[in-house]
C-alpha cells in the first residue's frame, strides 16, 4: 500500500444503506408512528415509500407520509419520544467496512455526510468506529440536506479542498444528486445509479481510492 498514490484527500461516507444496513430500523421506527396515530403500516412493497424513508432526511420523510395528515405535529412530537438505541437491534454493520477504513485511514481523511439528524454520534460510539472520521456532516448542520450539495460542499469547505479531490460513496438518488450539483466524484454502493463505479462491497473501495 506504501507504494500506491491516493487519489482523494477525503473520502465521504453516506450513512444508511453505506455504513449501516438500517432499512429495518426505518421501518420500526416510522411504522411506531403510524400505530401511534392509529394508520396502517407501511407498505413494504411500495418501492417509493422505500426510497424516501431510507434515504431522505427525517422532516422530508414526515412531510412525505403526512403532508396532508391534521396530525402532523402530533406525529411530529411523537416520532420525537422515539429513542435511537431502541432501535439499534435492527441495524447491522455492512460487512467489510471497518476493514475498508483501515487501509484508508492512513493515506486519506474520512468523513460522513448523512440525512441522520440526531443519532451519528451515539452510531459512531455504538459501532466501534470513535477515532476514524474527521468530520460528521449531518442534516442537522444545514439548511438544505442532501440531495441539496449544501452538505457536501460544507464538507469541502472544512477540509478546504476542491471538489474533485473527494470522494462520496452512497446508496440513494438523493446522494447521488448531491454529489453530482457539488461536482464530487460518486460511487454508488450496492445499487445501480449512474455513478463513477458500482461497487458490492467495501473493500472495493481500495482500488478506487489508489493508484499506482
Amino acid at each position: 500500500m506504501s507504494k500506491l498514490k491516493c487519489r482523494y484527500k477525503a473520502v465521504i461516507y453516506d450513512c444508511d444503506g453505506v455504513i449501516l444496513d438500517s432499512m429495518e430500523s426505518n421501518y420500526v421506527f416510522y411504522n411506531r408512528v403510524m400505530e401511534y396515530l392509529g394508520r396502517p403500516a407501511v407498505d413494504r412493497n411500495n418501492l417509493d415509500a422505500r426510497r424516501v424513508l431510507h434515504t431522505y432526511s427525517f422532516n422530508n420523510v414526515m412531510d412525505y407520509f403526512f403532508a396532508d395528515d391534521s396530525r402532523k405535529e402530533e406525529a411530529l412530537r411523537f416520532a420525537k419520544t422515539i429513542h435511537y438505541r431502541d432501535l439499534v437491534p435492527y441495524m447491522r454493520m455492512e460487512d467489510g467496512f471497518v476493514e475498508a477504513l483501515d487501509q484508508l485511514r492512513e493515506h486519506t481523511a474520512l468523513a460522513i455526510c448523512t440525512n441522520r439528524a440526531s443519532s451519528m454520534e451515539m452510531i459512531i460510539e455504538d459501532f466501534g468506529l470513535t477515532g476514524y472520521f474527521k468530520y460528521v456532516m449531518t442534516a442537522a448542520q444545514v439548511a438544505h440536506p442532501k440531495p441539496h450539495p449544501e452538505p457536501l460542499l460544507k464538507v469541502l469547505d472544512y477540509f478546504g479542498i476542491a471538489a474533485h479531490e473527494a470522494l462520496f460513496i452512497g446508496d440513494g438518488e438523493v446522494d447521488m444528486q448531491s454529489a453530482k450539483a457539488a461536482g464530487v466524484p460518486f460511487i454508488s454502493y450496492k445499487s445501480d445509479l449512474p455513478s463513477l463505479a458500482r461497487i458490492q462491497h467495501h473493500t472495493e473501495i481500495v482500488h478506487h481510492v489508489f493508484s499506482a
